[in-house]
């Protein structure tokens, strides 16, 4: 229980001088500079201190000293002095004493009961100490747990944070998918629609078609034939009539056969002309427009470059069927006198242009699905987009109508 007491006081049992191995200061260091009451209150312990030792030494080692001693420890404690104080103290005390009680002479055994006194003197000191030692290590124990619980905090923090971004754009990215499913869904469904009415003006374009042909059938050629066999017949009845009158017959009946063929030629090269297989596309274009230009009296002026003729024969019906449409919109409404038709190259595309000096008319509303009366132009349009190629049309007051068709152009591909 006094060991490490008189582990910092050793050279004091031993009657050295002390040696300060501690790091508190000495009650009179660590009361300069502070209030004179302090340092009152710590002369007066030295003489309470220098009191009780006396009467210790003096009792012969008889009574209880030891609780003396452990007060003086405590009124120190509480006076805020350190282990090293109070050995100074004590230090102090045996010098006064040394005077009058020899501590040389082992035989009296003041040296022991001087020894005995600091130590009992130490323990409450030594009991503070140890307890604040203890409490320090705690803390310390405690802050090292603190730190661990701290870099864990800060682990778990992160990573709280990447999730909470990983969510966040995934929530993002969810709303920004339903978004564009939202955006889609409605295009499929103006599409549809769309579709619903191109599919109804179809069926309405091909009755109003077939009505037509029906009609034409029936207007020129099956009264062709009528003609004809009537023409038969009274030449079957007439053989007593003269010679003149029966070639004239003749000559009458083979009119109508010649109408008869030209109606059906016609037809047939309204539904595909025969020459754009046969020749290629230059000549069933030059061929259409000079029988459009002598039927409806327009001017068609017409230049093409050659190469046009490498393309697919796909392309070239596309083609075909844009100047069919285009000029045969030219005929029936725009009122013009004058329709320029060009064929060229340019960037790896052919582009083909017609254009008029007719009426115009507003593009958007021709070009939108709910228009019966301009389906043909959004069939050109179908048509162009199908071959990968991009149909153009402008319209203005006054300067007529002009429609560029582009297809792509691959001399290298189209070789092939």
């Amino acid at each position: 229980m006094v060991c490490r007491p008189i582990r910092h006081c050793d050279g004091l049992l031993t009657g050295q001088p002390i040696r300060e191995r501690s790091r508190w200061k000495s009650p009179y260091e660590m009361t300069e500079g502070k209030a004179p009451s302090m340092k009152n209150a710590r002369r007066r312990l030295a003489t309470r201190y220098l009191t009780a030792l006396r009467t210790h030494l003096g009792k012969n080692g008889r009574g209880h000293h030891g609780d003396h001693a452990q007060d003086l420890g405590r009124a120190a404690l509480a006076a805020g002095l350190a282990p090293l104080d109070l050995a100074i103290m004590h230090e102090k005390a045996v010098a006064t004493l040394a005077a009058s009680h020899d501590f040389a002479d082992g035989r009296n055994g003041f040296f022991k009961r001087k020894g005995f006194f600091f130590t009992q003197a130490l323990i409450p000191l030594e009991a503070a100490h140890r307890a604040t030692r203890e409490t320090n290590r705690e803390l310390q124990r405690r802050n090292k747990v603190l730190r661990l619980l701290t870099v864990a905090l800060s682990r778990s923090n992160r990573r709280l944070q990447r999730e909470i971004a990983r969510r966040q754009a995934g929530e993002a990215a969810l709303k920004k998918g339903h978004e564009q499913y939202r955006a889609l869904f409605l295009q499929s469904q103006a599409m549809q629609k769309k579709l619903r009415q191109l599919t109804r003006q179809i069926l309405t374009a091909q009755e109003e078609e077939r009505k037509m042909i029906s009609r034409e059938l029936h207007d020129d050629v099956v009264q062709t034939l009528v003609g004809i066999n009537v023409e038969l017949s009274a030449l079957s009845k007439g053989a007593s009539v003269g010679l003149s009158v029966m070639k004239a017959k003749i000559a009458r009946t083979q009119r109508l056969v010649e109408n008869s063929v030209n109606a059906v030629h016609r037809f047939a090269r309204e539904l595909r002309p025969a020459v754009l297989d046969d020749l290629g596309l230059i000549p069933a274009l030059h061929a259409y427009s000079q029988n459009l230009a002598e039927r409806e009296k327009i001017k068609i002026r017409m230049t093409a470059f050659g190469g046009v003729e490498a393309l697919g024969s796909a392309k070239r019906t596309v083609l075909f069927r844009v100047a069919q449409e285009a000029l045969t919109n030219v005929a029936r409404h725009a009122q013009a006198s004058q329709v320029r038709m060009s064929i060229t190259e340019s960037s790896g595309a052919i582009q083909m242009e017609i254009s008029d000096n007719g009426k115009s008319f507003h593009v958007g509303k021709a070009l939108t699905a709910e228009n019966p009366h301009r389906l043909g132009l959004v069939g050109m349009r179908e048509r162009v987009e199908m071959v990968g190629g991009t149909l153009t049309i402008e319209s203005a007051p006054g300067q007529g109508t002009t429609v560029l068709a582009e297809i792509p152009f691959n001399r290298e591909k189209n070789k092939k």
